[in-house]
């Protein structure tokens, strides 16, 4: 059976076990990181010197690193249409917003979560999170913008477009609650949230 190596309080490996609860593949997955540790032994290291979750480790002894990659290459090994488009265009939408993720949403609203949920009150640095949140209700703003063109991210129809800035809205939600109006991400996040591999994965585990 396939492993995921990683705690499932992680954002990242929320990613992966929301993706294969989607396809409907069977997955074992094996606390690891943060107060579990084991990211820096050896074993680990070999599979994923990064010392960083998640990981996939397949039967053959196949493993893969960098949670949107290995989304992409579960969906495509599993031929899942549910997560990629068929169509080239499309997919390419879903693409950039998944790398859209890491390289704006995600460092966007990560100040917030540390500087709220890791660090004691009295330890805060309150300008920070302050601009973090600012930075991430723009960013929230601009994917209102596309979803009043679209349904979902890349298109009119779910992806693993959606998974990524999914699983950071769900953090958003909770983290800004003074956020303004947003009702094109609002119906969005009313739809991938109903959704039973979301409710199973994503909605159970609380912020920690």
């Amino acid at each position: 059976m396939l492993k995921v190596w990683g705690r499932n309080t992680s954002s990242n490996v929320q990613k992966t076990i929301w993706a294969l609860a989607e396809m409907k593949v069977p997955f074992d997955r094996i606390d690891v990181g943060g107060a579990f540790g084991k990211t820096k032994d050896p074993f680990y290291l070999a599979m994923n010197p990064n010392s960083l979750i998640p990981t996939i480790e397949e039967e053959d002894g196949f493993t893969l690193w960098e949670s949107n990659s290995i989304i992409r290459y579960l969906a495509a090994k599993h031929n899942n249409r549910t997560l990629e488009p068929a169509d080239l265009k499309t997919r390419a939408l879903a693409h950039k917003w998944m790398d859209w993720q890491l390289s704006v949403l995600g460092p966007a609203i990560t100040p917030v979560f540390w500087g709220l949920i890791r660090t004691p009150p009295e330890k805060r640095d309150a300008n920070a999170i302050a601009a973090a949140k600012e930075k991430t209700v723009t960013a929230a703003k601009m994917m209102d913008a596309q979803l009043g063109k679209t349904q979902f991210m890349a298109g009119n129809d779910f992806s693993y477009g959606d998974i990524p800035v999914g699983i950071m809205i769900y953090r958003y939600n909770q983290l800004i609650p003074e956020r303004p109006a947003t009702p094109n991400l609002d119906r969005w996040y009313g739809a991938i949230s109903s959704r039973p591999a979301f409710k199973e994965q994503i909605a159970v585990v609380p912020l920690t």
